[in-house]
């Protein structure tokens, strides 16, 4: 894997060759002047304003085979939003989530997250990965973004949520030379910061001697400064009466019941909520009260810089072939220090004369929803993350007409990516004399207080505990090659043939250090550098403390040298810098072949064109693995290995009838996979500590038998074009899914020799090894999800002259979804099959914008909506239920553009306006709601975006 140092010579060699292309631009103009005039016309793809951007986005719906919706730039690097993922959030059946640090953070499609990301039609990834974070890619570097929910055989296979492909202007994109400036700042709240981003794209083509020729640069640089902010409850867990007569013996009241031989934690179902519940201790039923165990609130502070670069190069020698080469270049670079306050809310002994009068319930349940405890334990984390990615695409392609009726398309591109993060937490802790929590205010957040919330800024108060110091490397590189022709047979009704062959071989590894010694010293010991406090934190939030001290992170990694020597001489097995090292965790070689042919047929039926296209697509993947295990004492590593090696036939059918001049009807079959994760494949068992002391540590191991995950799609849309920019659109579909990769939990027993924590002094004894609960991917569910899509663009031609450039566009998109999702005992049998939705879809989802368009004024006022829906499962270890569902959540939008003349425009946006939060409850079937399980807040914030856009 490239270091960060050794990845530089590649960046040098990009920036030399964008730097040549920018100074071709402008000497060679003079060379090419005597042909100029022979140029011949070409259409260019970039289209101006919102209204045209929305018409062009029709017709590319209209006249493509496959179920596909577009967003295309308005200007030269100009989309509607800031950045890539905002601007497909009003497509229909797109939902996105995760707004944080002035960005979206997931992207589904139709409720399924696995999308295929391409570049030009070329799969990309980042790192290990399968994927790309499409926020990487900067909107100022994207012409048009096109996302195919159907697929057929000439297109990839993988991503059975669909297909987005991101396509980057070329210099024959332009009818001559073009130069175009973009210049945003954006104030986001609540880091309360203005942020940069710079756009810079040169072009041109000339007429030479050896045919056309053409070269485009295309630089960007995004730079963000973000705070996030939130507040969580912990799990719910049971406590014993706060009655002594009602408590088992050898119970103190309200104390904890941590025996998992009387409840069973990680169960989706969760423990009875009603009055008066009970719970067998010893063969007797005994009541039992459920409460957090814990409060803790995280204030996020980073800054995130995205560099990226394109240059394109093309050649038409002739009016039959055309030659593009082009490179793509995009980093990320990411520091954040999250300032972490936690406290238990647990019993300690120490609930005074009146233990029931520390706590109230919600009415007709056992449900805690507030208490007061004395002598509580709690931790301060200063935790400090760098991460870096660096990725790059080479690509090579050619176009050939090869007589009348043959064209031939060649590609071959090369692309790496590296990811390496290091991360540090020190953590401080103390005894409150006391702390009081109402888990629900009414406003579903937690508040809470401790006696003296002063004592929480004071260093004097608090000692350095543990100290934790770990890094990660991935790497990954493809070389693809791709021949793809088009025959016009022209056969009666078979009009093309389509085949093709593609080649990719696919390389990933990871490697990784894991470390952690005990200090035992006073904060305010140190010196007043290793000390930092936070202010006014989570005000919108809610009733919490503002501020509390912190290890300075900043300063430790500035100084990290000196930090760890001192852990070293606290813990002389604690490595000093000179002895870091990153240990492999697996390589992986995968090598795909893909054929596939596909024939399109054109028929009439009562009168009216009826088109259609079948094809099949062979899949074969023979992957490679090698895993690599240390041991915990002598540090030796073991390597093993695996192989595997499967083939797979996708059929593909299209159907296309046109029952009168503006109505489109297609019904699309297709099949998809997802393959694993490079990660769920590696079987090393990576433990963490029993740092909750229940009895057991937490571990996950992959499995180098998982297979991949096949989706059989059918789609039935309705388009009817009842105006040049303005459509409505229907579609009905399904997707079956099968071999659906799930976490599944078996205990192992793991031998001292083998266990990094036998020296730990936050779990049990490991004098004689310790057990570990696993979670485990396995190929064991399957699942349903379908839905119905509405869609309408409509600009009226009746408006009043004041309202003409007025229009419409919104959607609405309707899912149901179902998976079955095994329950094992701790051998890891499964003993019942639960039902649930997929996590991350929305029942229901809309998208609604009010477009104004008229003269030099140009404007919309959007929202997009979401109900609720299942996020995630949170830690088996000891939560009761387990799964965690979001609060509907909204964004509301608008942006105002005034075109200032033909050269230049402003812009002024704004994102999240009406200040939305982002909530969380646990719940299952009829455990749990929003009021009685809620979980944490995240504070979102709005954002302020003022831009300049320059072009000659």
């Amino acid at each position: 894997m490239k270091s960060q140092v050794s990845a530089r010579p590649l960046a040098l060699k990009l920036s030399v060759t964008a730097l040549m292309g920018a100074g071709l631009l402008t000497s060679a103009s003079v060379w090419a002047q005597a042909a100029t005039d022979n140029t011949a016309p070409v259409e260019t793809v970039v289209v101006t304003g919102l209204r045209a951007s929305l018409s062009k986005s029709l017709a590319i719906k209209r006249t493509n085979d496959q179920v596909v919706e577009s967003v295309v730039a308005e200007d030269i690097g100009k989309l509607p939003d800031n950045n890539v993922v905002e601007a497909l959030q009003r497509v229909t059946g797109i939902q996105v989530t995760n707004r944080a640090g002035g960005e979206v953070g997931t992207l589904s499609i139709r409720g399924l997250p696995d999308v295929e990301t391409t570049w030009n039609g070329r799969n990309i990834f980042t790192a290990s990965g399968t994927q790309v974070a499409l926020q990487d890619i900067p909107s100022t570097l994207v012409r048009q973004i096109d996302v195919y929910k159907t697929r057929d055989a000439s297109q990839l296979e993988t991503g059975i949520a669909g297909q987005v492909d991101v396509k980057s202007l070329r210099p024959f994109d332009f009818k001559g030379s073009k130069v175009s400036l973009s210049a945003r700042e954006t104030y986001l709240e609540p880091a309360k910061k203005a942020n940069p981003q710079l756009s810079a794209m040169a072009s041109n083509r000339w007429q030479t001697g050896i045919g056309e020729i053409g070269a485009l640069v295309n630089l960007s640089a995004t730079k963000t400064t973000y705070r996030n902010e939130s507040v969580t409850p912990g799990a719910m867990v049971p406590f014993v009466s706060p009655n002594a007569a009602e408590d088992p013996s050898g119970y103190t009241p309200l104390q904890r019941v941590f025996d998992n031989k009387i409840w069973t934690p990680g169960t989706h179902t969760g423990l009875p909520m009603a009055a008066g519940s009970t719970l067998n201790f010893g063969g007797q039923a005994y009541p039992y009260y459920l409460a957090r165990d814990a409060v803790f609130q995280s204030d996020v502070e980073g800054e995130r810089k995205r560099p990226a670069a394109n240059i394109a190069l093309q050649w038409k020698p002739n009016s039959d072939s055309v030659y593009t080469f082009e490179s793509m270049y995009s980093g990320y670079r990411d520091k954040s220090f999250n300032r972490l306050l936690f406290s238990f809310v647990d019993w300690w002994g120490d609930l005074g004369s009146n233990p029931a009068g520390t706590i109230t319930t919600y009415p007709g349940t056992n449900v805690i929803q507030s208490r007061s405890v004395n002598n509580v334990y709690g931790f301060n984390s200063g935790d400090y993350t760098t991460s870096a990615t660096d990725s790059y695409v080479y690509a090579l392609n050619g176009k050939w007409n090869v007589g009348d009726r043959l064209t031939l398309d060649g590609d071959l591109s090369y692309q790496t990516s590296t990811y390496h993060s290091e991360f540090t937490a020190t953590r401080i802790d103390r005894v409150a004399p006391s702390i009081n929590v109402k888990f629900n205010d009414g406003n579903n957040n937690t508040s809470f207080h401790f006696n003296n919330d002063a004592d929480l800024a004071d260093p004097t108060k608090w000692n350095v505990a543990q100290f934790y110091d770990n890094a990660n490397r991935n790497k990954g590189s493809a070389a693809t090659a791709s021949l793809t022709g088009v025959f016009d047979a022209d056969w009666g009704a078979l009009k093309t043939i389509h085949f093709g062959a593609r080649l990719d071989d696919r390389k990933a590894s990871e490697a990784n250090r894991t470390q952690s010694a005990f200090l035992g010293r006073n904060l305010a010991s140190l010196g007043a550098a290793y000390s930092s406090v936070n202010a006014n934190f989570g005000t919108d939030i809610s009733d919490v403390p503002r501020s509390w001290v912190e290890p300075n992170a900043y300063y430790i990694r500035d100084h990290i040298d000196d930090w760890r020597n001192l852990y070293h001489s606290a813990d002389a097995n604690f490595m000093t810098t000179d002895q870091l090292r990153l240990q492999k965790t697996f390589d992986v070689d995968e090598k795909t072949t893909n054929l596939f042919v596909m024939g399109n047929t054109e028929n009439e039926l009562f009168g009216h064109s009826l088109r259609s296209n079948f094809g099949v697509r062979y899949v074969k993947v023979k992957t490679d693995m090698s895993f690599y295990k240390v041991d915990a004492t002598t540090k030796a590593v073991t390597p093993t290995g695996a192989s595997k090696s499967t083939s797979k036939l996708l059929p593909s059918m299209t159907l296309i009838y046109d029952p009168s001049k503006d109505v489109v009807v297609r019904f699309n079959y297709g099949e998809t996979l997802r393959r694993p994760n490079f990660g769920d494949l590696n079987p090393v068992l990576q433990l963490g500590d029993d740092v909750s002391k229940v009895g057991y540590g937490s571990g996950s191991g992959g499995n180098p038998d998982l297979k991949p995950t096949r989706s059989k799609n059918l789609d039935l849309t309705a388009e009817w074009y009842f105006q040049k920019d303005s459509a409505l659109y229907g579609t009905l579909f399904k997707r079956k899914i099968d071999g659906l990769v799930v976490g599944l939990r078996h205990r192992v027993h793991v031998d001292p020799a083998n266990d990094p924590f036998r020296n730990s002094t936050s779990g049990g004894d490991h004098t004689n090894g310790y057990d570990y609960v696993i979670n485990s991917p396995v190929n064991a569910s399957n699942g349903t999800i379908k839905g119905a899509e509405l869609g309408l663009i409509y600009f009226p031609k009746w408006l009043p002259s004041a309202l003409d450039g007025l229009g419409f566009q919104g959607s609405y998109t309707h899912l149901t979804s179902s998976q079955n999702v095994p329950d094992a005992n701790d051998a890891g049998v499964i003993v019942s099959q639960l039902e649930t939705p997929f996590f991350g879809v929305s029942n229901s989802s809309y998208n609604a914008t009010l477009a104004y368009e008229k003269g030099p004024i140009s404007a919309r006022l959007s929202q997009v909506w979401r109900s609720g829906f299942l996020a995630s499962n949170e830690a088996a270890l000891f939560a009761n239920p387990i799964g965690i569902w979001r609060h509907p959540e909204k964004s509301v939008d608008m942006q105002i553009s005034y075109k200032i003349n033909d050269n230049m425009s402003i812009d002024l946006s704004g994102v999240n306006l009406t200040n939305e939060m982002q909530q969380q409850y646990y719940h299952f079937g009829t455990a749990g709601n929003a009021q009685l399980t809620n979980f944490g807040t995240v504070q979102i914030g709005r954002s302020v975006s003022a831009a300049l856009h320059w072009k000659l």
